[in-house]
């Protein structure tokens, strides 16, 4: 796992999206797995800075995204396809008909989720995996649990993350109790990861997650046994692994 220390969450933002960028020149074709929330959108503005000073061509590349939130519909603009709509996908010349993320919409969670995982093995798997870092040590929506989860699969929100997602939302009640995520075992087998941590609320988790014990309980610990792992974090992010 290497770590790369960042002053901020601007060069946290311009560090990942260096790594993509050259992701993307070195692989034309590659299926990026995409993550949301508010991590990410400072590295998706740079990439669109690129792109649109003709540096990097989205033409061929793939994506597939992390999670969606089951119930709501793709024109909601608290759903996850709007948000890659309105942060990258319209601003790029990626193809709409590579990109791919779980359809909220869809009732059948079974049915939804086999789809998704199928959808992915067309791909070939993901050539480089972006994560964020949940402030109970979730990855996607794989909040804590008993084991690991090894498929796409629908999950109950936890109290913690229903929380944390409560800003985006009108009133508490508007915000979804249940997502379809990627498992655990399709995030691990991305040839590459990603981890991007700012802040200094995730602090104590991400110590947790790269330097404590791997256990379902903090589901970004089994990143620990990936094989290439990149975590580009802020010093308030990275203040309690120097203690």
């Amino acid at each position: 796992m290497k770590i790369y220390r960042t002053t901020d969450y601007q060069e946290m933002s311009r560090t990942a999206a260096m790594i993509l960028a050259a992701q993307i020149h070195l692989k034309p074709d590659c299926v990026l797995g995409l993550a949301t929330g508010s991590t990410p959108i400072g590295t998706y503005e740079e990439l669109v800075r690129q792109y649109q000073a003709g540096h990097l061509d989205f033409s061929q590349v793939k994506s597939a995204n992390l999670d969606e939130y089951r119930g709501l519909t793709r024109d909601n603009d608290q759903s996850y396809y709007y948000f890659m709509q309105e942060n990258l996908f319209r601003h790029v010349n990626i193809d709409p008909a590579n990109t791919f993320i779980p359809d909220g919409s869809q009732p059948d969670p079974d049915a939804e989720c086999s789809r998704y995982e199928a959808v992915l093995a067309q791909l070939g798997g993901v050539d480089l995996q972006i994560l964020g870092l949940g402030h109970n040590g979730h990855i996607g929506f794989n909040e804590p649990a008993d084991a690991f989860a090894k498929a796409t699969h629908c999950v109950d929100l936890t109290r913690s993350t229903i929380e944390a997602n409560r800003r985006f939302f009108e009133k508490e009640e508007d915000v979804p109790r249940q997502a379809y995520t990627m498992g655990v075992g399709t995030i691990m087998r991305a040839k590459k990861i990603l981890l991007l941590v700012s802040g200094e609320g995730k602090a104590a988790i991400l110590r947790e997650a790269v330097a404590g014990p791997v256990t379902p309980r903090v589901p970004a610990s089994i990143l620990q046994f990936h094989p290439d792992v990149t975590v580009i974090a802020d010093e308030a992010a990275l203040a309690q692994l120097d203690a």
